[in-house]
């Protein structure tokens, strides 16, 4: 290997140029560019800040964030905490609005990264059938507006029976044009500790590992994992449950009059969005996944293959822990696309954050800061997802040594 030019040392020795307040120095001209741009930004801001409440003000229109305070009046069809049209506000309308969009979205995430990734494998299989109806799927999912499904699959089940002649599995769970009927546990206190519990222990579970990880680097031997993660995630859990009395009461529906009381219910709205969202997402992570499995070398089947590893093992532990750093990047996108997407919501009638809102600068005649509260909302969450995904991305990330 050859020496380092010695010129190039002492260049990199060498002091750094100060600063000249001279047109001629390049640095000094970057900088009054840039502050000639900034104030050119925040001149154009206050002018539309300005000239806003100067029209607001000319139509005697209020101003403010106030409103959340006064008592909505909206009503709700399904949250996920308890609301009153006649006492609670519009601020609590928008929170339920906000935790409808995030059950939406965050089942809509697991179940379309589900479905993505086995179609996305099965596109890759060498079972000449399969390999067509995934390539079908995904080139006919992704062809049709996602407005169009969503309102296919809410007018399908709209046809479905009234609650009468609902279709039932025992006297348990019933399919009408009501929504899914399902039992539903009696939450008692017992369960929230218990449930706490399970978080403690994941936490524990996942520290463990760590240290089992680092003894492996330094000692070559792994500490087991499984027992630890069965004491922490199940035992003490249902420890905790059982301490509390054990509660296992189970609520079910029942038809009285001409709707379903008790149980827990999936309504046809959410059903349907939920169902457009994860079906026309999970067509283009299926292509992430496809492709970032190509990306992979062929060497890598064929070495592994000639250890006797079998194909599916070939993929779980060697190709996909590999595939991972291609596929991750534009899955961030995906899974932006899909909470925005969430936004269709108001078409078929689910309120989420946008529908709630629609309604609240209707009726209170606000509507720059219902816009302001429907962008917070989804900034938010698109700044949460993209810093979570790029913090699990730069862990999985080949680092030079």
């Amino acid at each position: 290997m050859s020496a380092p030019d010695p010129r190039l040392i002492r260049a990199r020795k060498a002091p750094k140029r100060p600063l000249r307040l001279s047109w001629a120095d390049p640095r000094f001209r970057a900088v009054i560019w840039q502050v000639i741009i900034i104030g050119i930004v925040l001149a154009i801001g206050w002018y539309l800040v300005a000239n806003t409440n100067r029209n607001l003000s000319a139509r005697r229109i209020a101003t403010g964030f106030g409103f959340l305070e006064r008592v909505a009046g909206i009503p709700i069809g399904e949250s996920l905490i308890s609301y009153n049209p006649a006492e609670d506000t519009y601020g609590r309308a928008l929170w339920i609005g906000v935790l409808n969009t995030f059950k939406v979205a965050g089942i809509g995430v697991i179940l379309a990264t589900l479905l993505g990734t086995v179609i996305g494998i099965g596109r890759l299989s060498s079972n000449w059938l399969l390999a067509k109806l995934t390539a079908f799927y995904v080139e006919t999912i992704r062809d049709i507006p996602l407005l169009l499904q969503l309102l296919f699959w809410y007018t399908l089940l709209q046809g479905l029976p009234a609650p009468r002649q609902a279709w039932h599995i025992g006297d348990a769970v019933f399919l009408s044009n009501r929504g899914i009927k399902i039992p539903s546990l009696i939450w008692e206190p017992a369960h929230s500790w218990a449930f706490v519990m399970l978080l403690i222990g994941a936490v524990g579970t996942w520290v463990w590992n760590r240290r089992a990880r680092a003894q492996q680097e330094a000692t070559g031997l792994r500490p087991r994992l499984w027992p630890v993660a069965l004491a922490l995630m199940v035992i003490v859990p249902g420890v905790v449950w059982a301490a509390m009395g054990a509660p296992t009461g189970i609520e079910r529906p029942v038809l009285r009059g001409f709707n379903f009381q008790g149980g827990g219910t999936v309504s046809p709205e959410y059903f349907a969005l939920l169902m457009g969202l994860v079906l026309y997402t999970a067509g283009y992570i299926a292509e992430i996944v496809r492709s970032g499995i190509q990306a992979i070398a062929i060497g890598q089947w064929e070495a592994a293959g000639a250890l006797g590893l079998r194909r599916s093992a070939i993929l779980r532990h060697i190709v996909l822990p590999q595939a991972l750093r291609v596929i991750i990047p534009p899955m961030t996108s995906q899974y932006l696309n899909l909470t925005k997407n969430s936004s269709l919501a108001v078409a078929i009638g689910y309120q989420d954050v946008v529908s709630i809102a629609n309604t609240t600068l209707n009726q209170t005649g606000q509507a720059v800061e219902g816009i302001a509260v429907i962008m917070a909302v989804y900034l938010t969450i698109s700044l949460a997802i993209s810093l979570s995904m790029n913090w699990y991305n730069a862990r999985i990330a080949l680092v030079g040594r």
